[in-house]
C-alpha cells in the first residue's frame, strides 16, 4: 500500500519571488511541493480579501502551508479560511506583539507612508548601489530574489506588515526563527524552533538545515 503524500504550499517573503525556495528539497515519497507567487493587490484591498484570493490557488484539502517573513503573516491569514494539516512560519512573527519597536513606531507615526516605493520599484540593478564585496554579494542576492517591484504591491505589503493587527496566535502553529535575524529580532519572539546563526534570509543560505530538519518538523503530530 503506497504511503499518502502531503501537499505543501510555500509563500515567499515580501516582494520575493518563489525562487527563494529553489534549494528546498523535501522527500518526494512524502511531500508534493508547490509555490504560491504574490498577486498584485486590488485597490484598497484588505489583507483578509487578499488572503482569500491566495486561498483560491490551494488545490488540496488538509495541506501544509509554509510562509517566510511577510509570507508567514499571509499564511496565517489564509489559515482562517482553510483546513490544514500544519501551519509553519519561518523568519516571521505570530502576532503584532512580536513586531520590533521600529515597526511599532512606524505604525504609530505612519512613517511607512514616506518610503520611496516609486523609486525602489524602478531599480533594475541593485549592485550599482552596493559598496564592497560583501555588499555586492548581498545586492546580487536581492537582485535575484526580490523581483516583485510593482509600486501598488510594495505600498500594500509594507502597510499590511506594519499595521498587522493579529493578537491571538493560531493554534498548532510552528515557528522557525534564526537567532541572528535583524529584521525580526529573536528577543521579541516566543515559542519557536531556533536556528543557531540563522538570519532573516536563512531559507536561502541555510537550505541544508531546512532540508535536514523540515521533513520531521512538518510531519510531527500532523493534525
Amino acid at each position: 500500500m503506497s504511503q499518502e503524500v502531503s501537499h505543501v504550499y510555500f509563500v515567499p517573503g515580501m516582494a520575493a519571488d518563489v525562487s527563494i525556495f529553489e534549494y528546498i528539497k523535501l522527500p518526494k515519497d512524502k511531500f508534493v511541493t508547490q509555490t504560491l507567487p504574490w498577486k498584485i493587490p486590488n485597490k484598497n484591498e484588505s489583507i483578509e480579501d487578499y488572503a482569500k484570493r491566495m486561498c483560491e490557488e490551494i488545490e488540496h484539502k488538509n495541506c501544509i502551508l509554509i510562509g517566510v517573513s511577510f509570507g508567514g503573516v499571509m499564511v496565517q491569514e489564509m489559515s482562517k479560511y482553510l483546513s490544514l494539516k500544519k501551519l509553519v512560519i519561518i523568519s516571521s512573527v505570530k502576532n503584532k506583539f512580536e513586531l520590533p519597536t521600529r515597526i511599532k513606531i512606524a505604525r504609530k507615526t505612519k512613517a511607512y507612508k514616506l518610503l520611496p516605493t516609486a523609486i525602489v520599484s524602478k531599480i533594475d540593478n541593485w549592485e550599482k548601489l552596493a559598496f564592497g564585496d560583501f555588499a555586492k554579494k548581498r545586492a546580487a542576492m536581492y537582485q535575484k530574489y526580490l523581483s516583485i517591484n510593482d509600486k501598488r504591491y510594495l505600498d500594500w505589503a509594507i502597510e499590511n506588515m506594519v499595521c498587522w493587527n493579529q493578537e491571538k496566535t493560531p493554534d498548532n502553529l510552528v515557528h522557525i526563527h534564526g537567532d541572528k535575524d535583524i529584521v525580526f529580532p529573536i528577543s521579541n519572539i516566543k515559542n519557536c524552533i531556533t536556528v543557531d546563526g540563522g538570519t532573516h534570509v536563512m531559507i536561502v543560505n541555510r537550505a541544508r538545515w531546512f532540508n535536514k530538519n523540515l521533513p520531521e518538523i512538518i510531519s510531527d503530530n500532523l493534525r
